[in-house]
């Protein structure tokens, strides 16, 4: 995962095909609790207050920036389901995986 989480998100552009099934499989191997579900990746976070889960949330946001890849995200008092896909390839890319590894590392820290 190591080497996910140090690649950038590149642009691509619409007529890009998606990673097919099992190369989603692949990357998610890497990814303990991300799941492929209804065209997106996507995992749970849970936290023991509000303040930490928008703590969370701003961080995402941050690497969303970064990366010029923006995730959904389902905010709840003490959870937030963070949900990758890449709206110009009709489906997953390498870059939500990328983005989700991203976030792992945030949490080892």
């Amino acid at each position: 995962m190591d080497d996910l989480e140090q690649r950038k998100c590149r642009d691509l552009p619409a007529g890009t095909r998606p990673l097919a099934q099992a190369q989603v499989d692949a990357f998610l191997a890497l990814l303990p609790g991300w799941a492929h579900r209804d065209g997106t990746i996507d995992k749970v976070f849970s936290f023991g207050s509000y303040t930490e889960t928008m703590a969370f949330v701003n961080a995402v946001a941050a690497i969303a920036e970064r990366e010029n890849h923006h995730p959904d995200m389902l905010v709840t008092f003490g959870t937030c389901r963070v949900s990758y896909s890449t709206h110009s390839v009709g489906g997953i890319s390498e870059n939500d995986f990328i983005c989700a590894a991203k976030i792992e590392a945030l949490c080892r820290l």
